[in-house]
């Protein structure tokens, strides 16, 4: 044999024992790791949302029972009150409680003459 074929023969021999190499430490060693890994990491999201949406019930319904009902009353006392000034100004006034009264709207005319203009007398 020459130098040559053997030394391809070598190289070819090399890298296969060396692929069957990596392809057996990939598929005894890193594969059933990353499939017991992934299977736990499943289960484990599986199991977060039942968890979560029990929690945030507890929660909630924990803090409603922990509020005074003086809050609840005080709150939607205060934003009733707000809202009923608001539309008693709105039914008393009309729009006029928006665009101003009769007497704002003259005075506005009035203050947009210029200064220098006359009245009509001489």
């Amino acid at each position: 044999m020459s130098f040559w074929t053997m030394l391809t023969i070598q190289i070819v021999a090399t890298a296969g024992v060396v692929l069957m190499t990596l392809w057996a430490f990939w598929r005894l060693v890193v594969r059933p790791y990353l499939d017991q890994k992934v299977a736990s990491l499943i289960e484990a999201g599986q199991a977060i949302e039942p968890a979560v949406s029990r929690g945030v019930k507890k929660g909630v319904a924990e803090s409603l029972r922990e509020l005074p009902e003086t809050a609840w009353d005080g709150t939607v006392k205060e934003s009733t009150r707000q809202f009923l000034k608001f539309g008693s100004g709105l039914f008393e006034n009309g729009l006029s409680s928006f665009l101003g009264s009769a007497a704002d709207l003259e005075r506005s005319r009035r203050d947009a003459r210029t200064p220098g203009e006359s009245t009509g007398s001489s």
